[in-house]
């Protein structure tokens, strides 16, 4: 496998409270060697009406109320990540574990690709610290709109790309 050219996707979750199966919005972004195929935003109903973080988000119970649950979106979810190689998120342990919830809750099979964590990639190859997403994206010049699903799983991606193109062999950090 040549990991400049492989096929990833960049995976983003923003719950509704503490509960991890509270994901109340997730962005994809599909990757395809060094360039963005496809970006993807769904609301997803939690499964209860509790919201804590719309202050962080801006999410609340009436935008979720008609959207589907994440078993209803899972099999969108999986099409789209199919061909993933790995999947990436910053601070991964906090979308894996939103991702495992929320399969083991509807009893959905979790997807087999590694993780990889841009935070570690990030000290790892340029020694970021602080290393969160705004400070990363601030270091390399990616456009953010933080707590946006779908625009924090872009700067993922790109997080990835640059590293790609700094000579990271996809070798774990």
């Amino acid at each position: 496998m040549n990991p400049a050219m492989s096929t990833f996707a960049a995976i983003d979750f923003e719950t509704a409270n503490y509960s991890p199966d509270s994901a109340c919005a997730v962005g994809l972004v599909v990757v395809n060697g060094s360039r963005i195929v496809r970006r993807e935003h769904y609301l997803i109903r939690p499964p209860d009406r509790q919201f804590v973080f719309t202050y962080i988000h801006g999410i609340t119970w009436e935008d979720v109320r008609h959207a589907p649950v994440f078993n209803e979106l899972w099999p969108t979810l999986q099409a789209l990540t199919a061909d993933a190689e790995f999947l990436a998120a910053h601070n991964a342990s906090f979308d894996r574990r939103v991702l495992d919830s929320c399969c083991q809750t509807y009893r959905l099979r979790r997807p087999s690709q590694a993780f990889l964590c841009t935070v570690k990639l990030a000290r790892t190859l340029w020694g970021v610290y602080p290393t969160k997403l705004p400070d990363v994206c601030r270091h390399l010049n990616i456009p953010l709109q933080h707590h946006q699903a779908d625009s924090d799983a872009e700067a993922c991606a790109r997080i990835v790309i640059a590293a790609r193109k700094a000579g990271w062999q996809g070798d774990t950090p």
